[in-house]
């Protein structure tokens, strides 16, 4: 049986990462395709709930423990939360792209390379810890590289907006700082990775969920 594809989600704060994913199951399912979805962090997991509350002080889980704030902890120490919630739950991912599914990922390693990138203002130095944390996720724990990765943009001024509307935000959410720095790191890691990159502003204008899930369809089939 021929090995099912790895498709990974990826964006900025308030891209769509989780609403695209759930679109695309549908879509790809229409096509009598088998695919399934998975979303990172795992907050059903019990990695994903340490992520979600002592480190990202997730409200519905518990508050952060860190007394900096998630986004000033080590980059390095942040990653290996995330890279322990990754490695607990790939078994089930691994037997779902083994019988040849479809995977499609709602944010993965990409999000690590992202978010703990941008803690990091030397370029130099920011892509050792890119090199460190792909060398720890796909060679020492030996996760499964994404087939295809898709980036969607939402600028940072856009994103202001529609979070508005947000009841609960984690620390990374609260530090607009931070949210910018991620969205260049994320901008630098497209070109660096050969990601495919999916703009959600045209003409000034957020596009809307279909005609962005369209592009993703065309880029993935």
């Amino acid at each position: 049986m021929e090995k099912g594809k790895l498709i990974v989600i990826e964006g900025t704060d308030c891209s769509g990462k989780e609403t695209q994913s759930k679109l695309l199951i549908k879509k790809l399912k229409e096509q009598n395709i088998d695919c399934i979805m998975f979303g990172f962090p795992n907050y059903d997991s019990p990695t994903g709930k340490i992520v979600g509350g002592p480190y990202l002080g997730k409200q519905e889980i518990s508050e952060c423990y860190f007394k900096e704030g998630a986004v000033a902890v080590d980059p390095k120490i942040a990653s290996l939360y995330y890279s322990a919630d990754f490695k607990y739950n790939i078994d089930e991912i691994n037997t779902y792209l083994d019988k040849g599914y479809y995977v499609i990922l709602d944010r993965y390693v990409t999000s690590s390379l992202g978010h703990q990138g941008s803690k990091i203002n030397n370029k130099d130095e920011r892509f050792e810890m890119f090199q460190w944390i792909d060398k720890l996720n796909y060679w020492l724990l030996g996760l499964p590289k994404p087939d295809i990765t898709i980036f969607l943009h939402v600028p940072f001024e856009y994103a202001k907006e529609l979070k508005k509307n947000r009841v609960a935000i984690d620390e990374h959410e609260k530090d607009e700082e931070h949210l910018k720095n991620a969205e260049q790191t994320y901008l630098e890691l497209v070109e660096l990775y050969n990601w495919e990159y999916v703009n959600c502003v045209k003409d000034n204008n957020l596009r809307s969920i279909e005609d962005i899930n369209s592009e993703i369809m065309n880029i993935i089939l």
